[in-house]
């Protein structure tokens, strides 16, 4: 998942250590301006005097809530819950999946908005508007049971999360401007917010499904449950937006237009890339559903999905030396193959301690495979193209995202059920590797 273009009123710079989701995913090179005073050296040089004590780790986490409703809770809840809807709607496994493909356009189409709405609101708008649209639209979940709203309600949860994770990323990553030598850390720990909302969404879902298990449609009472603790979320970012807003000093009336990026040298990695987007939504949204069908009990489950969360938080550091190696698509490569042996364990075997092991791999990966695009970008493009080559990263994730839960659904009807749907998404892992360790490092960015 450097920044989008800069909003008129807000700070334009570049993070000194960009996040895979700072960029607006469908944000346009045309449409990145980068003002002359975004120099990463300038940047650090325009920080106020008092940068050094802002509270700047509180921040980070505060913002971090923005990964947690975004995609811990908005998008990947939704593969708890999976099961109990599929079974109390007679869903197919590819309707299922379908939902989540239209989590993954809504939150492409919102990304593609990000560049203009940026221009007329600024991130810290953005980010708390769309946590508390994220928030309403998870809780309409629960009052509909029928497919073609409940689709709906997916896409707009998607473009909705696109706002949030856009404009946190951004926040974070300007925050990384005034305290350059903690860059990387603050926005890890952004990107970690991702773990700390599935954990939570681990231990909610269950306990509200065991809860309202008399009620009808249970599953709704967890959606507004999720709803709630995205509302809350929703408050505490406004602490963060206020403060930023203050801090970072509004941008220059003039910008200067970014040159146009050449997608063909990376066209290896940005195809490698496709297919992660492709397997690695195939696992998250089905994986649960595997392991119930396995005759997993609910409180295993529960601690697989929440060590999952908790490998997330802890993946940024875990794999930070080879981001900082791998100038080519070497990064891009290991960690999709690693996720395809994670997805693969579950459709070899179904002992305990191989699963647990598939879901700590899993999520001790999949976030650290988006960073590497950001790595990618960094060691091979000069700054000013920063944000196009990390917007056309996304913008094929995206893509990959919308492809790959209908596909594994579709497949999961068919003979073979939900363990052949995971043999894809592993197959497509290992695709994905395959294209990246074909990328080779450009010339140096000047």
């Amino acid at each position: 998942m450097a920044s989008p273009p800069a909003a008129p009123g807000s700070s334009p710079h570049p993070p000194s250590a960009p996040g895979p989701a700072a960029a607006g995913p469908g944000a346009s090179a045309d449409a990145t301006a980068t003002p002359p005073s975004a120099h990463p050296a300038q940047a650090a040089q325009a920080a106020p005097d008092g940068a050094a004590r802002l509270p700047a780790t509180a921040l980070a986490l505060a913002l971090s809530l923005g990964a947690a409703v975004s995609l811990g809770i908005t998008r990947f809840s939704y593969g708890l819950l999976l099961p109990t809807m599929r079974a109390d709607l007679d869903w197919s496994y590819a309707l299922a999946g379908a939902m989540n493909t239209a989590n993954a356009l809504g939150y492409l189409l919102g990304a593609l908005a990000m560049p203009a709405l940026l221009r007329r609101h600024g991130p810290e708008r953005l980010l708390l508007g769309g946590a508390l649209l994220a928030s309403g639209f998870m809780a309409w979940s629960g009052w509909v049971t029928e497919a073609g709203p409940l689709l709906l309600q997916r896409w707009l949860a998607g473009a909705a999360s696109a706002l949030v994770f856009v404009a946190g990323g951004l926040l974070a990553a300007r925050l990384g401007t005034l305290q350059p030598r903690r860059a990387g850390w603050l926005l890890g720990l952004y990107y970690g917010g991702t773990g700390f909302g599935i954990v939570l969404s681990a231990f909610l879902v269950p306990a509200v499904l065991e809860a309202a298990a008399a009620q009808a449609h249970a599953w709704r009472y967890a959606w507004w449950a999720l709803a709630a603790a995205s509302l809350l979320a929703s408050v505490v970012l406004a602490w963060p937006a206020q403060r930023l807003q203050q801090w970072l000093p509004a941008a220059p009336a003039s910008a200067q237009a970014a040159p146009r990026l050449a997608w063909r040298p990376l066209a290896p990695a940005l195809l490698g890339y496709t297919a992660f987007g492709v397997g690695y939504i195939g696992y998250m949204t089905f994986v649960i559903a595997v392991l119930r069908e396995q005759g997993v009990s609910p409180p295993r489950i529960t601690l697989f999905y929440a060590l999952l969360g908790a490998a997330v938080l802890a993946s940024s550091r875990l794999w930070a030396g080879l981001l900082d190696r791998a100038r080519g698509g070497g990064a891009l490569a290991t960690l999709n193959a690693l996720l395809g042996v994670a997805a693969i364990i579950p459709a070899w075997t179904a002992w305990w301690p191989a699963l647990l092991a598939s879901g700590l791999l899993f999520g001790g990966v999949f976030l650290s495979v988006v960073a590497s695009t950001t790595a990618l970008v960094r060691h091979n493009l000069p700054a000013p193209l920063w944000g196009a080559g990390i917007t056309a990263f996304t913008v094929v994730f995206a893509l990959g995202q919308i492809l790959g839960p209908t596909a594994v659904g579709w497949i999961a009807d068919g003979p073979g059920g939900l363990l052949r749907g995971l043999v894809f998404s592993a197959l497509a892992l290992w695709l994905g590797a395959g294209l990246a360790w074909r990328q080779k490092p450009l010339p140096k960015p000047v």
